[in-house]
C-alpha cells in the first residue's frame, strides 16, 4: 500500500475568516492556493501517475484540495471523512484504510500538525513529529501490507515549491 499525505492548499486568513462568524471548518482556499494547488497537482501526477483513493477531510479547504488534485486524477474514488479532521483518533483512521485493498495508492489530504503525527506513527510508531508539512506539500510512505504503526517506509517529501517544479518540466 501507498499513501501519500497531502496538507491542504493556502486557505483564507483564519484571523479574517472568524470575523465572518462562520465555522472554521468552512474556511475556503484563498485565490493563491487553489492557484498553486493547480500548479502542485501537476507535480504530483508526475511523481504518482496512478491513485486509487483520494480521501480527505471534511474541512472546507481539505474538501477543494482534493477536488483540485481529483481533476488529475479522475478515475480515484473520492471520500470525505471524520477520521482525517484535525485531532482525530489515529487507530480509527488506519482501521478505515486497512479496509482498503493492500495493493491501493492512496492520497490521504488533512491538517497539521495531525499528518505529521500519522507520518510519526507510521513510521516509527510515536506521535514525535520529526517534520513538519507546509500547505500543500506531499510525502509518500510505503507499506509491505496494510497500515500499522512503524510499518512504513518513507518513499519522498516534497515541499510545495518542488511540486509546482516538477508540474513545469515536460
Amino acid at each position: 500500500m501507498k499513501i501519500i499525505f497531502i496538507r491542504h492548499a493556502i486557505a483564507e486568513d483564519r484571523t479574517t475568516f472568524a470575523k465572518s462568524g462562520k465555522s472554521d471548518a468552512l474556511r475556503p482556499l484563498s485565490e493563491k492556493g487553489i492557484k498553486r494547488m493547480e500548479q502542485s497537482r501537476q507535480g504530483l501526477q508526475r511523481v504518482e501517475p496512478v491513485a486509487d483513493y483520494i480521501i480527505s477531510s471534511e474541512l472546507m479547504r481539505a474538501i477543494q484540495t482534493a477536488d483540485l488534485i481529483s481533476e488529475v486524477y479522475p478515475e480515484a474514488e473520492r471520500k470525505a471523512i471524520s477520521q482525517l479532521n484535525p485531532g482525530s483518533n489515529p487507530a480509527k483512521l488506519n482501521k478505515r484504510l486497512a479496509e482498503l485493498p493492500p495493493d491501493s495508492t492512496i492520497l490521504l489530504i488533512g491538517h497539521e500538525p495531525d499528518l505529521s503525527e500519522l507520518i510519526s506513527w507510521y513510521t516509527n510508531g510515536s506521535h514525535f513529529n520529526f517534520l513538519q508539512l507546509k500547505r500543500g506539500a506531499a510525502c509518500l510512505l510505503e507499506f509491505k501490507g496494510s497500515p500499522e504503526p512503524a510499518s512504513a517506509e518513507m518513499i519522498w517529501l516534497l515541499p510545495p515549491r518542488q511540486l509546482r517544479s516538477l508540474g513545469q518540466k515536460k
